[in-house]
């Protein structure tokens, strides 16, 4: 009875570190969007997850975003954007697809730490600066 106590203390010893150590790194961050001046019935979340690499996984769901179309002026594409302490101009990370369903999501990959993750409408789905029509954004994480 002795030994086996020794054994499963001996064993929580060399895996209760690891265990934690795995559990610190992968946890996640989940982040609401503030509410939108321009999409006002737009809610939605998004999860940061660091993983083993040091890269910043990204997930976005939003519900009721309107079609970039219906909007006043009209655009083409939701672009979202990743500000990070590493870039003083934010990164266009990707285009949002699928509006017409009303719940969309989004995914990506980053190796810069996410000071603030935005979306705007933009009629040029590859431009390289965030437009004045901004539609959903985080605080700051």
């Amino acid at each position: 009875m002795k030994t086996n106590y020794l054994s499963l203390k001996l064993a929580l010893f060399l895996v209760l570190p690891f265990a934690l150590l795995q559990m610190f790194t992968s946890c996640s961050k989940n982040i609401e969007f503030e509410n939108s001046n321009v999409v006002p019935a737009a809610r939605g979340d998004i999860s940061v997850k660091k993983d083993k690499n040091n890269n910043y996984n990204f997930k976005l769901e939003i519900s009721y975003l309107a079609e970039p179309e219906r909007l006043q002026p009209p655009k083409k594409y939701y672009v979202v954007w990743l500000s990070s302490e590493q870039n003083q101009i934010p990164l266009n990370i990707g285009q949002i697809v699928g509006t017409s369903k009303l719940h969309v999501k989004f995914e990506s990959v980053s190796s810069s730490k996410p000071k603030r993750i935005f979306v705007t409408a933009e009629d040029d789905v590859s431009t390289q600066y965030p437009g004045q029509y901004g539609v959903l954004e985080t605080d700051k994480f």
